[in-house]
């Protein structure tokens, strides 16, 4: 490692420049390869599953600085305190259908907060509670640990902290918390059509975690499972558990009658379930967590308040509003109030008419203060462009088990752009060393 200057002094400018002039390619996809085909266990998974998906993973990182991500935890922690408040509780089941007002002990899987970060700190863009890309995020640190140790070194912390324990940890913890004692003898992975959906690959690596700790797991299509006599059988067999990946959150359409059945029930313990998405990840929720007067009037700890400054003011869109957020929608972004995967999400200045006479007639949307992304400059064939930032914490019980970031262009996150995709973050500490970074060198 060559010498090089101090970054500055302020980890946010610190972390801000590396974003703007590290142009490593930091990712050693052969190493990623090879431990995606020792997690999976078949040596065609990369070639069938992963190199098909070009934009999957970014060949870069994200810096940010250590501050910052603990902002962003304060904030996950404040609005995990928030709602164990009886009069959140109240508010948010108040619009949660009816299989969503009923607790039956776990606290959601991989929980998912994503964040943008602007020139006043971080910002929660919302919540999620099937946040994909956990199982992909842990074996990517690792990789991109193995190719980059000098910016391991550099930075102070390690890039790849082993989630392995800590995931375990959490579903022994979901099945506890349901049943008590004991251990689940089999997990189903369920989701619509889970071989065609992009994450699919995640689906293979969580059921071969799932059986290096002795739990037998398969992958299953939600329309296939049957409950019979008291049990829930996918592929005639008994499931005790299910890792939820479906996006129909209150299990209300016809092909899931089978998995809503015995959640009612109470016959297999699933996570996360309805009752953490009405709780957590409704977005009319964010009304609530962006209103300081009304947590401090239900007991909210002002520390606490004041960490849900870093929540964008939120309202919901009704008709006796409409004409006033229509007036001011080049600050706002417009989002279902249950919606997933940025589908139907609106940039307010990229509204037309006819798109918001729906939005206005829905009664189901939220409309959230603008909160701008940061950027990270990446060299794509040799020409140096800007990527828009999200980051993700991958939470249980409002402690980090991962973070990653993903790489965009447009208005919102997808998997379709060059140089995009799922990104480890390191996190940049006042006095580090900047690591040594030019356009032709892996770090």
């Amino acid at each position: 490692m060559r010498d090089r200057p101090p970054l500055p002094a302020d980890a946010r400018a610190a972390a801000d420049r590396l974003n703007r002039e590290c142009f490593c390619i930091t990712l050693d996809r052969d190493a990623l390869f090879e431990a995606l085909r020792r997690e999976s266990g078949d040596a065609e998974f990369c070639t069938q599953l992963v190199e098909t998906r070009e934009h999957l993973f970014s060949s870069s990182s994200v810096f940010l600085s250590e501050p910052d991500l603990s902002g962003m935890l304060r904030v996950v922690q404040a609005i995990e305190a928030a709602a164990r408040l009886d009069g959140y509780r109240a508010a948010v089941l108040a619009w949660a259908p009816e299989i969503a007002r009923r607790s039956f002990g776990p606290l959601g899987a991989f929980m998912g907060y994503d964040f943008h970060l602007d020139a006043d700190g971080p910002r929660l863009i919302e919540v999620n509670t099937n946040a994909g890309g956990a199982f992909l995020n842990a074996l990517l640190a690792r990789a991109q640990h193995a190719c980059c140790a000098e910016v391991d070194t550099a930075l102070g912390v390690s890039a790849a902290d082993d989630a392995d324990a800590a995931m375990l940890r959490m579903f022994q913890n979901e099945w506890a918390l349901q049943r008590r004692g004991g251990a689940p003898a089999r997990v189903a992975i369920v989701d619509d059509r889970p071989t065609e959906q992009y994450l699919y690959p995640e689906f293979v690596l969580a059921q071969r975690f799932f059986a290096r700790h002795g739990i037998d797991a398969l992958i299953a299509d939600a329309a296939t499972l049957r409950y019979e006599s008291g049990h829930l059988l996918a592929g005639g067999q008994p499931i005790d558990l299910v890792y939820n990946r479906l996006v129909d959150f209150a299990l209300e359409l016809p092909e899931h009658a089978a998995l809503r059945a015995a959640y009612v029930d109470d016959a297999v313990v699933v996570t996360p379930n309805p009752w953490v998405h009405a709780l957590l990840a409704d977005k009319r929720n964010l009304t609530l967590l962006s209103d300081p007067a009304l947590l401090q009037s239900w007991g909210l700890e002002p520390e606490r308040v004041a960490d849900l400054d870093g929540v964008p003011h939120t309202q919901l869109v009704t008709p006796e509003n409409a004409d006033e957020l229509w007036a001011a929608r080049k600050t706002l972004f417009f989002k279902p109030a249950v919606g997933h995967g940025s589908k139907a999400v609106y940039r307010g200045d990229k509204l037309t008419k006819r798109v918001w006479a729906e939005i206005a007639g829905s009664a189901t949307y939220v409309a959230q203060e603008f909160a701008p992304p940061s950027e990270r400059m990446l060299e794509i064939d040799g020409k140096r462009e800007a990527r828009k930032v999200d980051v993700r914490l991958y939470t249980y019980d409002g402690q980090v088990l991962l973070r990653a970031a993903r790489l965009y262009q447009g208005q919102t996150t997808n998997f379709r752009t060059p140089g995009g995709g799922f990104a480890p973050v390191f996190a940049v500490q006042p006095g580090a060393c900047a690591p040594s970074c030019d356009s032709t060198t892996t770090c």
